[in-house]
């Protein structure tokens, strides 16, 4: 290569100063001669370098620093981008856990230092990428990952303890991977993240590190997280150091698999968040924007987006969390939730208090369809407020309610109560809806039904109600009531009159057959109260009165 450089170069000089050569020839010479040097670096240098003399110490060094035997294919050297290129690469697994590899990869770049490794045959590693990767990330019941022994010492490995020290790379990048997140045994379906991107800068082991990733959710999400990481756990890699912004968008949990359709559990969730852990105790805090939520199997999508704004902690090694504050927001107000829960490889198990004073029934009836309470076809609340004071237990997609609830001064707009109750033909006419001065109920739901007790009703229009009852999963209603008509109105007071006028007859007759000697007297003037039935269905119920219940 010298040789033909020094004959481009060469030119007589007694040549160039009798012809009158401008000198700017000399210098196209010149750079046509470095080219043609560089060009033949580039064509030969690959060939004088071979790069699978180099697999055996990097295959070594890779499985020491990472704890896991590392498998290269074919290596070659590409001068252009100043790395070695490996055709296959895979990372074994924990054998705990699998048999099979961790992370396979049909390429790995590994970027090195071009003169120590073409004058002294030594590798100085600089970057690894890694381009479309499949990664098996598997959790077991006591909740720890296949990637937790990654980077860690072991008793029988002395030279892995020193390679953790040794590996420090400028940029680790993973491009368009693949990975599976499974439980052993398996409980649900995988979930899969597809087009995963991450970028490291100035890894390595005992440090701390900052890291983008990226990737694609079922159904259209997307989800990135972008902070710091490290210094990698020598006990545990799940127990490093993290502190990251998340942002997730378009969430599908049942077109992604984590939660099963027949729950009745639904949303698309938009999440921006903060993460941050300091190996033990996880912590993090944000706002959810839950649109088409529903939380019951006889439930609906709600109309409106409902927006939670939530801060929780949890220990890592208990597996226990507790929920600092999830409060959801209807229009300008919100109920509050808090407690514990805990993980476990089949649910997430709560144990929850929710409290909602006071709230506007005129803002929180959007949110009813969602967790299946519906009102008559027709008719809709108006006014007045709700309250609720509920415990949350169970898992997570299959809770159970309990605790009392108290509807204040609404009203049941377009369903008239008086008219449809059968068999007071006499008593009829709410002017085209129902008031409400109290409903107040102690509750009992689960997703198999609901149990309601202490039913206490005022309803200035009609009277009282007192009583029990059970709603079905499929909306079924059986009640059993005690209705105490009023007398403020005209309606009222002939019904009471025809009740306490049948009921005195019978009275009547009864006493004189037992007693025919006494002398009838006038029968005083009570209100008897009702006896009520109400089945059908919550968007549709049918209301008797059974006065045959009062002569028994």
């Amino acid at each position: 290569m010298f040789v033909i450089a020094a004959l481009l170069f060469y030119t007589p000089s007694e040549s160039i100063c009798r012809k009158g050569v401008p000198m700017r020839n000399t210098w196209v010479k010149v750079i046509a001669a470095v080219a043609v040097l560089i060009l033949l670096v580039l064509i030969l240098v690959p060939f004088l370098v071979n790069g699978e003399t180099f697999r055996p110490s990097l295959e070594s060094r890779l499985s020491a620093a990472l704890g896991r035997q590392v498998t290269l294919g074919h290596l070659s050297f590409s001068l252009l981008s100043g790395s070695l290129v490996a055709e296959n690469i895979a990372i074994a697994d924990d054998p705990v856990f699998s048999n099979s590899a961790f992370i396979q990869a049909k390429k790995l770049k590994v970027g090195v230092e071009l003169q120590p490794l073409i004058f002294n045959k030594e590798v100085h590693i600089t970057r690894l990428e890694i381009d479309s990767p499949a990664i098996d990330l598997i959790e077991n019941q006591a909740g720890k990952w296949n990637f937790s022994s990654i980077g860690t010492n072991t008793p029988h490995s002395s030279q892995q303890a020193s390679g953790t020290q040794e590996l420090s790379v400028g940029e680790l990048k993973i491009t368009d991977g693949s990975a599976t997140v499974a439980s052993v045994p398996a409980t649900s379906r995988p979930f899969v993240y597809s087009g995963v991107n991450i970028t490291v800068k100035q890894f390595a082991f005992a440090n701390s590190f900052p890291f983008d990733l990226s990737a694609k959710l079922p159904a259209d999400g997307t989800l990135k997280l972008s902070g710091t990481a490290g210094p990698i756990s020598q006990k545990d890699a799940a127990e490093t150091p993290v502190r990251a912004s998340l942002q997730v968008k378009h969430l599908d949990p049942v077109a992604a698999g984590i939660v099963d359709a027949s729950k009745g559990v639904s949303t698309v969730a938009d999440i921006d968040a903060q993460i941050e852990s300091n190996g033990t105790q996880l912590t993090s805090s944000g706002k959810i924007k839950a649109s088409r939520l529903q939380l019951s199997r006889s439930g609906s999508p709600a109309p409106q987006p409902v927006d939670v704004d939530y801060q929780i902690s949890n220990n890592l090694t208990t597996r226990m969390g507790r929920v600092s504050e999830l409060a959801i927001h209807t229009g300008s107000v919100a109920a509050h939730v808090t407690g514990t829960y805990r993980l476990t490889p089949q649910a997430i198990m709560l144990d929850l208090r929710l409290s909602a004073p006071n709230l506007p029934v005129d803002q929180l009836e959007q949110l009813l369809p969602a967790v299946g309470v519906k009102v008559p076809t027709g008719s809709s609340l108006h006014g007045g407020t709700l309250s609720a004071n509920l415990s949350i237990t169970g898992p997570a997609t299959e809770s159970s309610l309990s605790g009392p609830v108290e509807i204040d001064n609404t009203k049941l707009v377009g369903f008239d109560l008086g008219s449809k109750i059968e068999g007071l033909n006499s008593f009829g006419g709410t002017s085209g809806g129902t008031d409400i001065q109290k409903l107040g109920a102690t509750i009992n739901s689960s997703p198999q039904g609901t149990k309601v007790t202490n039913i206490d009703a005022n309803l200035p229009q009609i009277g009282t109600a007192m009583g029990s009852g059970t709603v079905s999963p499929s909306g079924a209603l059986d009640f059993n009531m005690v209705a105490t008509l009023t007398s403020n109105n005209i309606a009222g007071s002939l019904a009471n009159q025809a009740v306490n006028t049948a009921v005195n007859q019978v009275q009547g007759i009864i006493g004189g057959f037992l007693h025919p000697n006494n002398k009838p007297t006038a029968p005083a003037a009570t209100n008897h109260g009702i006896p009520l039935t109400v089945t059908g269905t919550t968007t549709s119920p049918l209301i008797r009165a059974n006065l045959r219940a009062m002569f028994k």
